[in-house]
């Protein structure tokens, strides 16, 4: 086994991953009813077969093209002369193969306007979809705030899956655009497996009651424990007050959104500093700009851990500014000095281009000082 694995690695063989749930039980409760026309049919080409050898004496393969184009009623007449005896077999063998016709038709018929059996591969072809997403986002419940959320992941190009109860997901995933969904509760196992949250980067549940959000934050607490996840699940929810907020902190949320406290806050901004909120606005609110701020995380393996600010020079190599330093404690200074010690475990807070971003991240990374940054 170890060698077939270092040669599918040699040869860079990629397994499609499976889903969680496969739809294979309930795929196969739906194609059960088909199990009694095929069993018949192999039983009449069986018995057809031993007829016409042992009646009118054919060779096996010469019985068995007899059998099938008799049973299935073509209508190419007889291969060899036939006894009469032979004759009245294959008129049996016409009118058996008629009837077995005609149920596996009606059981056809019966199964299709059901529709369960196209819902079932439809659901089943998009788990395997879903399966191969790594880093999405699982939005759970769909309302206005899911449709302005999922919109503006679909803009930054960012993958994710909705999951909501409604009988009339469907069409709504149809009308708002979302790829991959989910019917059912947020919080149930059948949906996290369905969601494929075990390869995903984070959930966002956006219900309209608080008891449906610390029940989803509750079980993706408990389902990142028990597949034992090393990295924590960056789990965002609403809250509708700010004791909503606390006990929704307090549950396991990474970030809670609080729409009153959110347009406060921006009104005030506007108020105080119109131009300035006009500046974020433009620059950092909207998708694909050129002017980026983003924080990035020092490592205890960084080059960077235990340096100073002055080290960082980031400015000349990225066209990037360290415009704050965020300690492990949550003590934040903003424009630090370039004696200011960075430690592990501590954000730099950058702004620049998108691209030099993505650039300064990197660096920061790497566990010796790169060259581009000595020669500065």
């Amino acid at each position: 086994m170890a060698s077939q694995n270092r040669f599918k690695k040699f040869l860079g063989w990629r397994e499609n991953p499976k889903p969680h749930i496969t739809l294979n039980d309930e795929l196969y409760v739906l194609l059960a009813p088909f199990r009694l026309p095929l069993i018949l049919t192999v039983l009449t080409m069986f018995f057809g077969t031993l007829g016409y050898m042992w009646v009118d004496n054919m060779s096996l393969l010469d019985a068995l093209y007899q059998t099938g184009i008799t049973f299935t009623t073509v209508g190419f007449g007889e291969i060899a002369p036939i006894s009469d005896i032979g004759r009245i077999f294959t008129i049996s063998l016409i009118i058996f193969g008629f009837l077995i016709f005609s149920v596996a038709i009606g059981i056809i018929v019966d199964v299709l306007n059901k529709g369960e059996l196209q819902s079932v591969i439809k659901e089943r072809r998009m788990l395997y979809e879903v399966a191969r997403l790594k880093h999405h986002f699982v939005v759970c419940y769909h309302n206005e705030f899911t449709i302005q959320v999922t919109k503006h992941l679909r803009e930054s190009h960012i993958p994710f899956v909705v999951i909501d109860p409604s009988e009339e997901l469907e069409e709504i995933a149809t009308k708002y655009h979302y790829p991959y969904f989910v019917k059912g509760e947020p919080h149930t196992t059948k949906a996290i497996l369905k969601s494929h949250l075990s390869s995903a980067k984070g959930i966002i549940t956006l219900a309209d009651n608080i008891a449906d959000n610390i029940a989803t934050i509750a079980s993706v607490r408990l389902y990142e424990k028990e597949i034992g996840r090393k990295r924590k699940y960056l789990i965002i929810s609403n809250a509708h007050s700010i004791s909503d907020e606390e006990k929704l902190k307090k549950l396991g949320a990474d970030k809670v959104v609080t729409p009153t406290s959110i347009m406060a806050q921006r009104i005030n901004a506007m108020a105080i500093r119109p131009d300035m909120e006009n500046l974020l606005q433009e620059f950092l609110y909207k998708q694909d700009t050129l002017l980026d701020m983003e924080e990035a995380k020092i490592t205890k393996t960084s080059w960077l851990t235990l340096g100073k600010i002055r080290d960082a020079s980031f400015r000349e190599v990225a066209n990037v500014t360290i415009i704050g330093l965020r300690y492990k404690d949550g003590r934040f200074i903003p424009m630090p000095k370039g004696d200011t010690t960075i430690t592990e475990g501590s954000k730099l807070l950058l702004i620049g281009p998108s691209e030099g971003i993505r650039k300064v991240k990197k660096l920061i990374r790497k566990t010796e000082q790169p060259e581009e940054m000595r020669n500065v």
